[in-house]
């Protein structure tokens, strides 16, 4: 019954539709004069071509064109359709506005859409060329000439139209959108023009493939164009074909996958082995209760099995699943590794691995002494070791873990700038995975490893959120012991891991991040340690790397001195691990190849070994002189000395000071100027000379920056020695900050600066009262070698500092003509 009442309304529609057809047909063409030139209504086109002899549905929205459709079917004319440049222009109204060929044709019924618009069907009857614009209110009216095609074509445009008919047939064949009697009718077309226009219609083109096809007007021409669009469309609808055989073979194969398994699994189940599928969920389960969870994972993990067995095994989600419940069963919930708490084996340990760091070994040794006394004590410390690279703070970590007996891993967070690295991903995204964290407590195996964040200063963020906020509960022992991970979603327990954090600098550690930690710095190795450390570690270790320890070779001290201060420059002992090692490589080639090997390493060999000295050390001046005074500075390498040169130069004044100084530096050079002119008096100076004369301080080494308040007393004992013409003792070097009423502040680095200032040939080094404190850790040799006097005011400094009597002529300010006549 249903099928009767479709067939019927087909009927009905296809009868209605040859109706309007027919009237289209029955409207006549416009009489040219003379010219060829006829003047017609116009219907301005959007979007939309429509070729002569083709029929096609339109749409009429605009006023002036449902005037122009009523009015020509009142008076029984065509129209000439124009296709509009722009699409969106609602007004058109030159030529400009319209592509300069257009199609003269016939208009059917309007019939009323829903959404407020009118449709009618169109056929088009010929080309034609506009020429004017007559009228544009209330109706469009233009002047066009008719553009007459030949009928029959030569030889040349029939090899076209065949051409054209073979790629359209191939254009049928793979496009189930184009009927097959299309290409029965474009067999009948006898006319090339005609050929190519309807092809045009049937095919799915541009619009502007449409429109230049519309503008050829010679058929010849059409027929190249129409080809070469075919051709396209084909390659097209070839590799769509393609695409469709290949998706429609796939979902053939999972259809045949789906029937064999669930063959197997009747097969199987005839046979009493079981489901595959049921015996994996089976060994899942056994192997979360083996796991021995703690009861929030074990619900998780039982809950995510139960959703596991009620899903298909190809179900996209059970990877998801699977992986998850892998990743709470393979973390060391409650698995402990027993700690060593002999204070007297770690102690041995640690000096067995390391020279030196005497701070950090104090803090582990009191940890493992309280841990002893308090087994039971759940806080871990949390160390921050600050220090200069190479200086051994990584491989401490590795030895600490080996004195506590603790399984030792290691986290490198330089470059980290994504949140998720540390608390991971969400299980919604895919290829989620736990962030670094968690990995690392799972590659672990334990619950209480020596967990070690390497280059936590070198920490980034951007837009996807900042890493070390996240860190922030990782190295809170108060919140810790809940870590929460986005992956896992549940609470992890991180208060048995003892964390170790190191960083070259703390200035880019944010301050809660920071507040967290305890530090603990690691200075520079001098060079009395690093003789120590090359001897014990460094020597023995490249001679094994290089095979040469067989040959009981032998490195002088004074070479190995050589070594440091001429080829390293360094806070470390990296680079000179690897001279040692470049060394070694060449003693080990001459025994390779038969050569004459030393048998030590003298002072003399080390430059034939390592090449021209890259290193130059700064010494102390040969003799006493006026405004040129030896300060001390602190690099992240170690100690140097520096000299401070003041000229003292005619002028209005003025004050500069070079040599790429900071603006802390500048400020101290301020200082001391104004703490000159104020003890101008008791120095025996002319208050008023200052004005008549320019200073200029100047700090060698300009290609290097210099900063900090150190250099204050250094720079104001260089102004008072050049405004008195008393000479700076030659073996005296100095550093600390000053004020204007002349106290001297304390400064930092004094350990490096000292034994700088001894590697240099000084005699005498002046430091601020206040910094007494550090001279305990300068060895006792330098202690006993050197003369340290402690300062707390200017006039201190500059009695040890300058010579008793004036050697040079005290500047004076020129005197002007009008002082001269006075």
């Amino acid at each position: 019954m249903h099928n009767d009442w479709q067939e019927e309304e087909e009927d009905n529609f296809n009868v209605a539709l040859s109706q309007r057809t027919e009237e289209l047909y029955r409207v006549p063409n416009l009489e040219p004069d003379g010219a060829g030139v006829i003047e017609a209504l116009v219907l301005p086109l959007r979007d939309l071509v429509i070729f002569p002899r083709m029929v096609s549905p339109i749409f009429v929205g605009r006023e002036p064109s449902l005037l122009a459709v009523q009015r020509a079917q009142i008076e029984d004319w065509t129209v000439v359709g124009l296709v509009q440049q722009d699409a969106d222009l609602d007004d058109p109204e030159t030529l400009e506005d319209f592509l300069p060929v257009g199609v003269e044709m016939a208009v059917g019924r309007l019939l009323q859409m829903p959404d407020g618009s009118s449709s009618a069907l169109a056929q088009g009857r010929r080309r034609v060329q506009l020429l004017e614009i007559t009228q544009t209110r209330p109706v469009m009216r233009a002047r066009c000439r008719v553009v007459f095609e030949p009928q029959k074509p030569d030889r040349t445009m029939q090899a076209l139209m065949r051409s054209a008919l073979d790629l359209f047939d191939r254009c049928v064949q793979l496009d189930r959108t184009i009927p097959e009697e299309a290409h029965l009718f474009a067999l009948n077309i006898s006319e090339p023009g005609w050929l190519a226009d309807m092809i045009a219609t049937a095919v799915s083109l541009k619009v502007e493939d449409k429109q230049a096809l519309l503008l050829t007007a010679e058929p010849r021409e059409r027929l190249l164009k129409i080809n070469a669009l075919l051709a396209q469309e084909v390659d097209v609808l070839e590799l769509e074909d393609e695409i469709h055989s290949r998706v429609q073979s796939e979902v053939d194969r999972s259809q045949r996958e789906f029937y064999l398994r669930e063959q197997m699994k009747a097969i199987q189940t005839e046979l009493g082995e079981g489901d595959i599928w049921t015996r994996d969920i089976t060994e899942l389960k056994k192997k979360v209760a083996d796991a021995n969870l703690p009861d929030e994972p074990l619900v998780v993990a039982l809950k995510e099995i139960d959703r596991l067995n009620q899903m298909p095994p190809m179900a996209p989600e059970v990877g998801i699943i699977r992986t998850y419940i892998d990743w709470i069963v393979e973390l060391p919930w409650s698995s402990l590794t027993e700690d060593n708490l002999d204070v007297r084996n770690a102690a041995r340990i640690l000096d067995r691995d390391h020279y030196g760091l005497k701070k950090a070994k104090d803090r582990i040794l009191e940890y493992i002494a309280v841990r002893s006394l308090k087994p039971k004590k759940d806080r871990q410390p949390i160390l921050c070791f600050v220090g200069p690279p190479g200086t051994g703070k990584t491989s401490l970590g590795r030895s600490i873990a080996d004195s506590l007996g603790r399984k030792f891993v290691r986290v490198s967070l330089g470059g980290v700038r994504d949140e998720a690295e540390i608390r991971g991903h969400r299980r919604t995204y895919i290829g989620a995975l736990p962030g670094r964290i968690i990995q690392t407590m799972k590659r672990a195996g334990s619950a209480n490893p020596l967990f070690m964040l390497d280059e936590i200063d070198k920490l980034g963020a951007d837009f996807r959120g900042d890493p070390s906020s996240a860190l922030l509960e990782v190295l809170d022992p108060e919140q810790n012991n809940s870590f929460s991970d986005h992956y896992l979603e549940m609470p992890f327990d991180l208060s048995r891991v003892m964390f170790i954090t190191t960083a070259n600098a703390l200035g880019s550690i944010p301050p809660a991040l920071l507040d967290r930690m305890e530090v603990i710095e690691f200075p520079g190795y001098i060079e009395e340690e690093k003789l120590i450390i090359a001897e014990r570690y460094l020597i023995p270790r490249q001679i094994a790397e290089n095979g040469i320890d067989d040959l009981d070779l032998a490195l002088e001290q004074e070479a190995l001195k050589r070594v440091i201060r001429e080829y390293t420059f360094e806070a470390g002992v990296r680079n000179l691990e690897r001279e040692i090692g470049r060394m070694c490589r060449k003693v080990a080639r001459m025994k390779a190849e038969g050569k004459r090997y030393p048998e030590a390493i003298t002072p003399d060999l080390v430059e034939k070994l390592l090449g021209p000295q890259q290193f130059f050390q700064t010494e102390a001046e040969g003799e006493d002189e006026v405004g040129v005074v030896t300060g001390l500075a602190w690099t992240e390498n170690g100690g140097e000395i520096m000299f401070v040169e003041v000229a003292v130069l005619e002028g209005k004044g003025g004050m500069q000071i070079t040599g790429q100084v900071g603006d802390v530096m500048q400020e101290s050079a301020q200082a001391g100027i104004s703490y000159l002119k104020s003890r101008a008096r008791s120095l025996d100076l002319d208050p008023e000379i200052f004005d008549g004369l320019d200073i200029h301080i100047h700090l060698p080494e300009g290609a290097i920056p210099k900063d900090g308040p150190s250099g204050g007393i250094t720079m104001t004992t260089a102004l008072v020695s050049a405004f008195t013409g008393r000479p700076v003792l030659k073996d005296v070097a100095m550093t600390g900050e000053i004020t204007l009423r002349g106290r001297v502040l304390p400064v930092g680095g004094v350990r490096e600066k000292v034994l700088a200032a001894h590697r240099a040939g000084i005699k005498t080094v002046i430091l601020p009262k206040r910094n007494k404190k550090d001279l305990i850790e300068l060895p006792r040799q330098v202690r006993s070698e050197l003369k340290i006097v402690l300062v707390e005011h200017m006039d201190k400094v500059l009695e040890v500092a300058l010579g008793p009597e004036a050697v040079q002529k005290r500047p004076q300010p020129r005197k002007h003509d009008d002082d001269s006549r006075d």
